[in-house]
């Protein structure tokens, strides 16, 4: 298992160790060249996997403990399988002598797993595990990418049968999608052509592809809803933004376009249901993913192209080139809208600089205006992280982390692994008090390992984004009353304290000025550090 973990690139061994996983605990102790790092519970594990598989651009390495500790990390691999994020996750099962005896701890591992996991293998012979393994790592990579599962019995571990270990081979480099004459021929033709930018841009490396395509088109770039990463420069002048997570809201972005080419997105992703379809009338659309599954799949589509979208994009800006005389003129008439839009959004959220409580847009305008150079960005904080998509300015692909997946408390864990992942970057964590919540026991592995990420909090005391919802469903105020269940105040959260208990550095802000310099300071971190920042709660602000 060691020799094929090397060989996979693996130096990271992420994990939560219980009886069954103490075979591998124990041949670690003679492997200086493998770290494992520790997690004091397994959504924490997964988490900090994810963010270092994003950050390293390679499969992860996941080590949990029988059918409870994979139940813990099973919110991970719910959020890995819908980022994509590649990861090869073991469980070690109970000794299979005594399986019979319904022991302790045991449990259908594969059957936990499945909902949540690319492929899953049951591994019962020790022959079997260095074939298996290999086939994990590859089917994690493969698109779409995502986690894969073995559970390995303890007594299977221990075995001292030899066994042959194939050799790696290499991975098929995806080609050029067919159909590029015709993709090209009704891009040139299109009259007001739009794109949208999915995730599997940013992570197949096509940034740079795309944005050749949309300025030899000058044509408009929307991330998906929820984007997890940069999948097109934030602060090119032809970027608009991101979609919103509704169909009826995706229609009127995509309104008066007779063009729409999709990349690398899955399926746009709503959130609440609208009776809506998101393509408008008329509108006609090429599709291009990686996954040959993906065109046609939630709409109907003119032209499907699967195949690499780094080639592809590339072929396609070439094919393009000269070919959009208006090119030049939309691309001018854009940067005039592109920095009004901007400047409105900058001028209401300076109007809110001052003391504590801040609104959540000046709250994040002050963690962008304080971000070092090449920062990464992990997001978990909901209605903020809405507002904090307008005012980044990140260009960078992998400076931008969120998971679109729904399960909480990923945003601590993603951003230690991110930090592990790329030593040389900054990065700064912007997380909900509630989301803290979910994921606060992976300050302890922070600490430990010091680990010099910003973790900052935007503390209102309630779970705003229901409260929003709520508000949008009445059409009206909230009752007097309030509603149940939403307010975390009183007597509200002191994450100070909750720093101070895991070993950690806090400072609580009192204005946002104090806020742009606690952040600019992450760029000489060594440790990390958490910053408390009260936030407005929402009956307390009408923000427009």
């Amino acid at each position: 298992m060691l020799r094929i973990l090397r060989e996979e690139g693996v130096s990271t061994v992420f994990g939560n160790p219980g009886t069954t996983e103490l075979p591998l605990i124990e041949a670690m102790a003679g492997a200086p060249d493998l770290r494992y790092v520790l997690g004091l519970q397994e959504a924490s594990v997964v988490a900090m996997a994810d963010g270092y598989a994003r950050a390293t651009g390679r499969p992860a390495f996941v080590n949990l403990h029988v059918a409870a500790g994979l139940a813990n990390g099973l919110i991970g691999l719910l959020n890995a399988a819908r980022s994509h994020t590649p990861l090869v996750v073991t469980a070690g099962q109970q000794d299979r002598r005594h399986l019979i005896n319904d022991p302790m701890l045991a449990g259908d591992l594969v059957g936990i797993a499945r909902p949540a996991a690319k492929a899953v293998f049951d591994v019962q012979h020790a022959f079997d595990l260095p074939r298996l393994l290999r086939r994990a790592f590859a089917l994690a990579e493969q698109p779409p990418a995502g986690p894969v599962f073995l559970s390995v019995p303890m007594d299977l571990l221990d075995s001292d049968e030899r066994v042959d270990v194939p050799a790696r081979s290499p991975r098929p480099d995806p080609g050029v999608a067919g159909g590029l004459a015709k993709a090209a021929a009704l891009l040139a033709e299109a009259a007001r052509p739009a794109i949208v930018a999915g995730d599997g841009v940013g992570r197949d490396g096509a940034v740079a592809e795309l944005v050749a395509v949309a300025e030899a088109l000058g044509a408009p770039v929307h991330h998906q809803p929820m984007n997890d990463g940069i999948d097109f420069p934030l602060s090119h002048p032809l970027y608009q933004g991101m979609l919103t997570a509704t169909h009826a809201e995706i229609h009127t972005a995509l309104r008066g376009h007779d063009l729409v080419l999709i990349v690398g997105c899955h399926a746009f992703r709503p959130h609440h249901y609208t009776p809506v379809q998101p393509i408008p009338p008329g509108a006609r659309v090429i599709q291009l993913d990686s996954d040959p599954t993906e065109p046609g799949r939630n709409f109907p589509v003119e032209l499907a192209m699967a195949g690499g979208l780094r080639p592809t994009l590339a072929a396609l800006a070439n094919e393009l080139t000269g070919r959009q005389p208006a090119a030049a003129d939309r691309l001018a008439a854009a940067k005039v809208r592109t920095a009004e839009r901007r400047a409105r959004v900058d001028a209401l959220a300076r109007r809110g600089y001052g003391r504590c409580p801040l609104s959540p847009l000046t709250a994040v305008h002050a963690v962008a205006a304080g971000l070092p150079d090449d920062a990464v960005v992990v997001e978990e904080a909901i209605t903020a992280g809405i507002r904090l998509r307008e005012v980044l300015r990140l260009d960078r692909p992998r400076s931008y982390v969120h998971t679109v997946g729904g399960g909480l408390g990923s945003g601590i864990g993603a951003a230690i692994g991110s930090s592990l992942g790329e030593p040389d970057r900054p990065v700064v964590a912007v997380l909900g008090d509630g989301c803290t919540m979910f994921g606060l026991q992976g300050l302890w592995s922070a600490a430990r390992y010091r680990v010099p990420v910003t973790f900052v909090v935007m503390n209102n005391g309630e779970y705003r984004t229901l409260k929003e919802t709520l508000r949008t469903r009445r059409d009206g105020p909230p009752p007097a009353a309030g509603y149940s269940g939403l307010d975390l105040a009183p007597p509200g959260l002191d994450f100070s304290a909750a720093a101070a208990f895991f070993g950690i550095d806090a400072v609580r802000v009192r204005d946002a000025d104090e806020l742009v310099a606690a952040v600019a300071k992450s760029t000489a971190a060594t440790a990390p550090l958490l910053i408390d920042v009260p936030v407005t709660a929402y009956q307390e602000v009408a923000e427009s």
